[in-house]
Order: C-alpha cells, then sequence, then structure tokens
C-alpha cells in the first residue's frame, strides 16, 4: 500500500514537468480510437450498397494500417519511457541509499505505469470519442450520406481494441522497466546528474568532406527521382535513391557539429556575442551525439510531408476532375470483329464472343434484355479505328531522342482515328470544344500530362500521317485538350481527328455510345443506375465484349479511392508528426534536465535571465529546425516524384495539399516545440 501511494505522489509530483509525455500518450490513444472507431461510425449512414462496399474496404485497411500505427506508438512510449527513468536517477540513488530494494523499485514504476496508462486510456479514449463524431461528419460529407439517423455512437470494438494494444505497449514498458532497474549500480545513480557523454570531437577537414560528398551523393539521389524518373520502372531502381538519400542524410548529421564549430568559429564578432559560444558548443554537442536520433525523426518527416500532401491532393484532385471528365451518365464501348488469338489473349475463349463482336453496339445491349430507348437521351453512337501505325511512325524524327529519354514506354502501341463529325457530336455532348479541320489536316487530341510533351515533340516537327492515300499533317503544333471516354482522370494519351473522307480499315473500330439518364432527380438517376448495373450479371455479357461504364460509378469508386488514401494518409502522417516531435522533443527535456548546472554556472557568471532564456530558446530552435529543414529539402524532391507517379489519379490540387500538410506541421510540430521550451524553462529555473 505504501509503494502504491508513493506512486501516485510520483505522478501528481511529475505531470507538470513530463505534460509532453502524458499529452502524447492521450494524443496517440485518441487517434488509434478515431481511426479504428470508423466502421461504427458509418453503420448508420444512409448510402448505397456499393458505397457501403467501399466504406467496408476503406475500415478494414485502416484496420490492418494500425497494427503498423501500433508498432511506431510502442516504440514513442519505450523510448519515452527510458527518458522518464534518466530523468529520475538520483530519485531511485535515494531509495536504494534508504534501503529499498531494487524488487520495490520496479514496483514502484509497475504501479506508475499502470496508472499513468488507465489516466491516458481514459482521457484519451474521451477525447477520442468526441472527435470520432467530428470524424463521421466528415465521412459522410465525402460520400454524400444521409444523416438523418444519426446518433451518438462509442465504438465498443474500438475501444477494446485500443485498449488491448495499449496494453500490450504498457506490459512491455513494464519489462523493459524492470530490466533497467535491475541493471542499474547505486554509485551510477547517485552520480548521473554529474555524468556527461562522451564527446568525441571530429576533425573539421573530415566533416567538410564527409558533409560536401553526402551532399554531392544527395544530389544525385534527387537527379535519379526528378531528372531519371522514367527510367525507375521496378522496385529495385527506386530503392536506390532510396538508399543513397537515407545513407546521405545520416552523414550529413554526421558531418553537421564539427562542421559548425568550424563556421561560427571563424566568425569571431559573431561567436563571441552574448551567450553565442554557449549555444553554439550545445548545439553542436547534441547534434553529434544524436546522429542516428536525427536521421530517424528526418526521414519521419520526409514521409510524413510527402504522404500528407499527395494523398490529400489525390482526394481533391480526383473530386475535381469528375467534374470535367465524366459530364454524362453513361457510356457504352465495344470492339469489333474479334479475332480468335485476341479473345484467347484477352478473355475465356468463347466462340460467341467473336459472333457478337460483329453484331452492331445497339443489338448487343439489346440482347441483354434492355431497351436504351425507355431510360435513355441525348445518345450519341460512333466509331474509333485503329491502324497499323504505331506510336514510333506518329514521332517523326523525334522517336530516338524520346527513345533515349524514355526508354520504358511503349512505342508500339497502335494509334487511335476518329472523324472529325463524330467527334464534333461527342464533344458537343461532353462540354468541350468542337475541332475543325482541312482535307489534309489532323489535329491530336489528348489530356494525359505525361504523354501531352511527348506528342507536343511529333507535333512541332510536322509529322505526316498517312491513311489510304491520302497523307495528312498537323493543324496545330500541340496537342489540343479532348477525351471520348469518361473517367475520374486525364487517360488519352492520343487521339487524332482527321477529315470525314479518310479512309479505315472497318474491321479495326471500337463503338461508342454516350448518353445521359431521362430521369434527372437524384433519386430518379439511381433507380436508372440500378437497373443499368443488373446488366452486368446477364448471363449474356459472358458472350460480348460490351463494357459500360457509368458516371454515379465513377464518382463512387472516386470518393472511395480518395477517401481511403486520404484516411490512411492522415493517419500515418500524423502519426509520424507526433511520433518525431515527441521524440525531439523528449530528448531536449532530458538535455535541459542535465544541464541545469550549466545554466547556474551561467548565471554566476554574469550572464542575466533574458539572456539564459534567450540561449535556451535557440538551442531548441535549432534542435528542431535542422532536421525539419533537411526534410523540406527532400520533400521538394519527394513530392515531384509522387506528382509523376499520381499524374493519373489527378495532381492538380496540389499546392492545396501542400498548404495544408504546411498547417498540420505548424501547429503539431510547432506545438511541441512549445511546449518543449515552457517545459524547458521552468526545469532551468533557478529555484528561490
Amino acid at each position: 500500500m505504501m509503494l502504491f501511494k508513493l506512486s501516485i505522489q510520483n505522478i501528481r509530483k511529475s505531470v507538470k514537468d513530463y505534460a509532453i509525455y502524458f499529452f502524447t500518450l492521450i494524443l496517440g490513444v485518441s487517434i488509434f480510437y478515431v481511426f479504428n472507431a470508423l466502421d461504427s461510425q458509418t453503420v448508420m449512414m444512409n448510402v448505397t450498397s456499393s458505397t457501403r462496399e467501399i466504406i467496408k474496404l476503406m475500415t478494414t485497411v485502416l484496420s490492418a494500417v494500425s497494427v503498423f500505427v501500433a508498432f511506431i506508438l510502442g516504440f514513442l512510449i519505450i523510448y519515452a519511457s527510458r527518458f522518464l527513468i534518466k530523468r529520475r536517477n538520483q530519485e531511485f540513488g535515494i531509495y536504494l541509499t534508504l534501503g529499498m530494494s531494487k524488487r520495490k523499485i520496479s514496483m514502484i514504476l509497475f504501479f506508475e505505469t499502470l496508472l499513468i496508462g488507465l489516466l491516458s486510456l481514459s482521457i484519451g479514449l474521451g477525447i477520442g470519442t468526441l472527435f470520432s463524431q467530428f470524424m463521421s461528419m466528415i465521412v459522410a460529407n465525402m460520400f454524400e450520406a444521409d444523416l438523418t439517423k444519426f446518433t451518438f455512437i462509442f465504438s465498443t470494438a474500438a475501444c477494446m481494441k485500443t485498449i488491448i494494444y495499449f496494453g500490450i505497449m504498457y506490459l512491455l514498458v513494464m519489462i523493459f522497466n524492470t530490466i533497467n532497474i535491475s541493471k542499474c549500480k547505486l554509485i551510477d545513480l547517485l552520480h548521473a546528474s554529474k555524468k556527461s557523454e562522451t564527446i568525441k570531437l571530429k576533425n573539421p577537414i573530415v566533416c567538410t568532406f564527409v558533409f560536401i560528398l553526402s551532399s554531392t551523393v544527395l544530389g544525385y539521389a534527387y537527379y535519379l527521382v526528378t531528372g531519371k524518373v522514367t527510367e525507375l520502372q521496378d522496385f529495385k531502381e527506386i530503392l536506390k535513391p532510396i538508399l543513397l538519400g537515407v545513407v546521405s542524410t545520416f552523414f550529413i548529421f554526421w558531418s553537421l557539429s564539427g562542421l559548425i564549430i568550424q563556421i561560427v568559429t571563424s566568425m569571431k564578432k559573431t561567436y563571441y556575442k552574448g551567450l553565442n559560444s554557449f549555444t553554439v558548443r550545445q548545439i553542436s554537442s547534441k547534434i553529434n551525439t544524436t546522429v542516428f536520433s536525427m536521421t530517424i525523426i528526418c526521414l519521419m518527416l520526409f514521409v510524413t510531408i510527402c504522404v500528407l500532401s499527395s494523398a490529400l491532393s489525390i482526394k481533391n484532385s480526383m473530386t475535381a476532375n469528375l467534374k470535367t471528365l465524366a459530364p454524362i451518365d453513361i457510356e457504352f464501348t465495344k470492339k469489333y470483329n474479334l479475332t480468335e488469338e485476341y479473345v484467347n489473349s484477352h478473355y475465356a475463349y468463347n466462340q460467341n464472343m467473336i459472333e457478337d463482336s460483329k453484331l452492331p453496339l445497339r443489338q448487343s445491349i439489346k440482347n441483354m434484355e434492355f431497351d436504351i430507348d425507355l431510360y435513355f437521351t441525348d445518345m450519341v453512337e460512333f466509331n474509333t479505328y485503329l491502324s497499323d501505325m504505331t506510336i514510333r511512325d506518329t514521332l517523326g524524327t523525334y522517336l530516338e531522342e524520346a527513345k533515349r529519354k524514355y526508354p520504358f514506354l511503349r512505342y508500339d502501341m497502335k494509334e487511335e482515328f476518329i472523324r472529325v463529325s463524330d467527334y464534333n457530336r461527342a464533344a458537343k455532348l461532353l462540354g468541350l470544344d468542337e475541332l475543325t479541320v482541312k482535307e489534309n489536316e489532323y489535329i491530336l487530341v489528348a489530356d494525359y500530362s505525361g504523354w501531352v510533351p511527348i506528342r507536343n515533340e511529333g507535333l512541332k516537327r510536322n509529322t505526316p500521317i498517312v491513311l489510304g492515300d491520302q497523307t495528312y499533317y498537323p493543324k496545330y503544333h500541340e496537342c489540343q485538350n479532348g477525351f471520348i471516354e469518361i473517367s475520374s482522370n486525364h487517360v488519352n494519351m492520343g487521339l487524332f481527328v482527321v477529315p470525314d473522307h479518310a479512309v479505315f480499315d472497318e474491321s479495326m473500330k471500337e463503338g461508342f455510345l454516350l448518353a445521359n439518364y431521362k430521369e434527372t432527380s437524384k433519386e430518379g438517376k439511381q433507380k436508372t443506375e440500378d437497373i443499368v448495373r443488373l446488366l452486368d450479371s446477364h448471363p449474356y455479357g459472358e458472350t460480348t465484349s460490351l463494357q459500360m461504364i457509368t458516371k454515379l460509378f465513377l464518382y463512387e469508386s472516386s470518393v472511395g479511392l480518395g477517401a481511403m488514401v486520404t484516411f490512411i494518409g492522415l493517419y500515418l502522417g500524423i502519426i509520424f508528426l507526433i511520433s518525431s516531435a515527441a521524440i525531439l522533443a523528449l530528448k531536449e527535456l532530458s538535455e535541459s534536465s542535465d544541464n541545469r548546472e550549466r545554466f547556474r554556472m551561467l548565471r554566476k557568471i554574469g550572464a542575466d535571465e533574458k539572456m539564459v532564456r534567450k540561449a535556451l530558446f535557440r538551442q531548441i530552435a535549432y534542435f528542431f529546425l535542422f532536421p525539419l529543414l533537411i526534410a523540406i529539402i527532400h520533400s521538394i524532391f519527394g513530392i515531384m516524384f509522387c506528382n509523376y507517379i499520381l499524374e493519373t489519379l489527378g495532381n492538380e490540387k496540389l499546392l492545396e495539399s501542400i498548404i495544408m500538410t504546411a498547417i498540420f506541421l505548424v501547429l503539431i510540430y510547432g506545438g511541441y516545440f512549445l511546449i518543449t521550451y515552457l517545459c524547458s524553462k521552468n526545469m532551468i529555473k533557478e529555484k528561490s
């Protein structure tokens, strides 16, 4: 009972000094609960069955991500407990001097960990429950769900999962603390505050050489993920710049301590001004003894910035794209005149599919017992044609240069053509600009940003194309924006618009039917959509190459993917950000505790309180700034690489996403910095 009372007194006494530790635990619990409670929060939402399946998939993925998050939080809690034990070495030494056994000290730590765990779990679950209600509104807004039946929900499953995961973490902390205490020696505990970490002074010349070499290697890694990005086609090739970046980051931090001393000491006026000499030595010492930690924190911040920026960009871009890329309700496509070889390679062989490919598109729909005239309006039907002409033929003299720059692109893909009158009928329905061409002209329309610059090079060279006996030349020396297939993303890599008299091989064509639903209300459109989707399960569907895509399906899929990516990005990004900031904060608090005597000496030699606080603020600021600054530089090139990867999903809203990420950084990372400074200032405060 006495040990239990002592544990309570210790916790009460330590709350002020260890505000960051308690705050991080509570924040970790609440975030863990919020993202695991999404499943329960979405049960009451009135959504379509397909949307329900998407939400179910999203919560399943988030549940799997939670396992990874638990490992990160577990590492963070164990790291924080190390800080707590180190901070209390003298206290434990006094206990041993008074005759208390190591077993009893371990019991005190056991009770403290248990009480801290119960306290952080209860407060964290309470905050998480409140925030989960707001999160459910965000989910409902994303999926445009009906919240008329929404009630306040406490997720028992998420609560139990949180208790189990964090219970295991605290149990590991208890075991870790017991092992640490058993290894402690009395003399080490009593003199811990007088000990300082062994600092090996690095040769400034070696540091300068290592810094320059590391920066050069890092620059090469940046070049690989930007200038040579098209050549990074498999995991091994992508892994190379990642490993180079990690290793060079480590050696940049390794060389910084000696480099800082070398640079600042050469600036005599600056170095000897105020307490600058003390501050510089402190910063150099911290970087010197935390090279590995700084590297890990820098990389975690880098991942946080890239993940948050990319995730938010995908969601925003895909939602925005739907308005312009899917302006109609439904589109059917069908390949004509299929060969046995093509059917064997793309489908389960079916002779009936070959026969169906000879029928008009409308007839295939009719064979599925669906009357398009009953449900559709604004119908536009047309064909596109393939030829033996490939991309290598249409790039002209630019081909060899293109192959050097983009060696992994497929240049043997057949080009697709459409008559100008057919394109204009489709364009009118899709809300695009109509085009005109003379009898010997063609226009290339495309909207996929990855291919547009390549196509433009071929057009600038006035590359001709030959159809039948007629030669055609480009009307414009750059691609015109356009498409004929509705999608949630920009996917048109190039479509040639030619005069109506152009001659094609009629056997190599694909049919299109674009339309809107006759019903205009939301409920009416959904009823038509439900009927249309039954075509997917019709038996005749196995004997035809007919494909169907609808605006509602694209919307649900895009919103679902966007929501999933956003929540995973937020989940991992916030956890990584909290972990990075918390590790830095705990490390700095530990240093401030150890350096209390040094600040007392500064006061004795005449430094006033303002100078002491300024010196403390600067060393904490630089300690937080160094990993963030390098992480931001990494992120500039990382986001450029992500931008290339995400071109098909959409990157129009990237700037907005970067701004949102910056806000997260300022609030969380800046908040930890401010709390660290205030707690450290309290630690070094001279007691009267």
